[in-house]
């Protein structure tokens, strides 16, 4: 166990602050409160059709547009792709979130080659938009839990970007079967 007061130095240390409020029979609640900066991210902004994404930086290898000789189909269990000698399973993010894609065709497209630890799946794309850092915002305050998603932004043009969460497309698409060697 960690003390609660090196527990408040370090977030006072952040630039936040820790409240303590208890009640006897009652339990008590801790508050902690963090600086905006806290909730900014750095992101990749890639496009599927018209809806913007955020990949978070931490998360990407590399980008590329595969050969057709780089492409393998697994029969019943969908298709990776050879990344030096490596096979990714490719996840179609318009066929995750349900928009209309302007590339299906992977060798048209962009792979995003993304990890997690030592997992590493490859997203099909339509096209990188650029690097940006982004305000994190919940939707689950004022929405609700969308899988495979953190949250979202608000673009300089106005428009919400969805921040994607990595691990939780890797399990949307094991629940959907749409990953190759998840069993």
């Amino acid at each position: 166990g960690v003390g609660m007061d090196v527990v408040r130095k370090n977030i006072e240390g952040l630039g936040g602050s820790v409240g303590i409020q208890s009640r006897p029979g009652q339990g008590s609640t801790f508050t902690i409160k963090l600086p905006l900066t806290l909730a900014i991210l750095d992101g990749l902004s890639v496009q599927v059709g018209e809806q913007l994404y955020i990949v978070p930086l931490i998360n990407i290898v590399e980008s590329l547009r595969p050969k057709r000789a780089q492409l393998h189909s697994l029969v019943g269990e969908g298709e990776v792709v050879n990344v030096r000698s490596q096979a990714l399973p490719i996840l179609r993010l318009h066929q995750l979130m349900g928009v209309t894609p302007r590339v299906t065709d992977p060798t048209k497209g962009l792979l995003v080659i993304a990890e997690n630890g030592a997992e590493r799946v490859a997203l099909l794309v339509d096209d990188l938009v650029g690097q940006h850092q982004v305000v994190i915002k919940s939707l689950e305050t004022n929405y609700r839990k969308i899988p495979g998603v953190s949250g979202a932004t608000i673009m300089g043009d106005g428009r919400v970007a969805l921040i994607l969460d990595i691990p939780g497309l890797v399990r949307l698409a094991i629940e959907r079967q749409a990953l190759p060697m998840a069993a």
